[in-house]
């Protein structure tokens, strides 16, 4: 049970970071930051939950990480696709811009 908790706040963490990676540039800096800036929390969130780094643990957070990794990407398409004004690589901001402008129109 701790560990699909666990998998789902990875998952939750990388949105975020796969929505900036698919706005930059492949393989640019800002590209490999994006990957590889949310490894020290998974890391420290095995620790904290107890799960350590047993094998079994592998494979479901790793899958956690680049679903959300995709995911993230896949909702920069969206928003790109359904929006008017420009996005920028914040999917915070860029949902509340989304969100009051909504509002605005109603």
């Amino acid at each position: 049970m701790i560990l699909l908790i666990v998998a789902l706040i990875i998952f939750i963490f990388n949105l975020p970071f796969g929505y900036w990676r698919s706005n930059v540039k492949k393989f640019s800096l800002q590209w490999a930051l994006a990957i590889h800036l949310p490894v020290p929390f998974v890391v420290a969130l095995r620790l904290i939950s107890g799960i350590g780094f047993a094998f079994i643990t592998y494979p479901v957070l790793v899958s956690a990480f680049f679903f959300g990794q995709f995911i993230g990407g896949k909702l920069n398409m969206i928003l790109k696709n359904n929006e008017v004004q420009p996005l920028t690589s914040c999917l915070p901001c860029d949902l509340i811009k989304s969100f009051v402008l909504t509002q605005r129109k109603k």
